[in-house]
């Protein structure tokens, strides 16, 4: 009898542990988080994930809310006094393009009480990243226009840049980026360390010679027009130079 009771207890704490892990219904990212390794650990697909939360690229950064169900992929925001169509995507992580598309938007002017619709729930605390705060006080220190596109280059935009290449395998580096990507984990993945005020982190940018690429790091000597290349091998890395290529960045 003690030992069916010991069973039936440890059915039930299986049970529960089961039922908690399956309701979670939003995931925040941590560092070192990959979209592999969340779908991994909960059972879905990386594509799955960035339907849901509206993603464009594998890019997700320390402290994002990730939507694990289709219940919550979206959010409703009201408008603040001061607030602006460039501060509000900046905050959840998405374009200004996608705000004025899903709430109909012929223009940029929003008024305090307003509901915006956010699809995707991609929010990041802007105290627990500093870069992102440093960035977004940059960019709005005009509110009436919008900094992404008179700071950084837009869509489409074709140039001429410094390139340099590093590897994740230099003593002391941890080989995670500046938006969370582990290069040590995944060695074939394409990333470009950029200046954000020229080339927006997340961004797909094309490089000669090198392929589409994702704009997922940043470097202390990375400032205006300069990029570096990441390579498995440091070999590669240290045969590749300085040499100046054209890019263009995709989106």
């Amino acid at each position: 009898m003690k030992k069916s009771l010991i069973a039936m207890a440890a059915a039930i704490t299986v049970t529960t542990i089961g039922v908690n892990s399956v309701s979670a219904a939003t995931y925040k990212v941590q560092e070192g988080d990959s979209l592999w390794s969340i779908s991994d650990n909960e059972g879905t697909t990386v594509d799955h994930l960035k339907e849901l939360n509206n993603l464009s690229s594998d890019i997700i950064l320390p402290n994002q809310t990730l939507a694990l169900d289709a219940q919550e992929a979206e959010e409703i925001y009201t408008v603040k006094a001061g607030d602006s169509l460039w501060d509000i995507a900046s905050t959840y992580n998405v374009t200004v393009k996608q705000l004025k598309k899903w709430n109909k938007l012929d223009g940029d002017t929003i008024h305090p009480g307003q509901e915006l619709h956010i699809q995707g729930n991609n929010k990041v605390e802007e105290n627990n990243n500093p870069q992102q705060k440093e960035e977004k006080d940059v960019s709005t220190q005009s509110e009436k226009s919008e900094p992404v596109q008179a700071d950084n280059e837009p869509a489409g935009k074709e140039m001429t840049v410094t390139a340099t290449a590093y590897t994740a395998s230099c003593d002391g580096c941890s080989g995670v980026t500046a938006t969370g990507i582990d290069l040590k984990k995944n060695p074939d993945q394409k990333v470009i360390a950029v200046d954000p005020k020229v080339i927006p982190l997340g961004s797909k940018v094309q490089v000669e010679g090198y392929g589409t690429a994702v704009a997922g790091d940043t470097g202390g000597a990375i400032k205006g027009k300069k990029i570096d290349l990441f390579m498995p091998a440091k070999s590669d890395a240290t045969k590749f130079g300085v040499r100046s290529v054209k890019i263009k960045v995709l989106d």
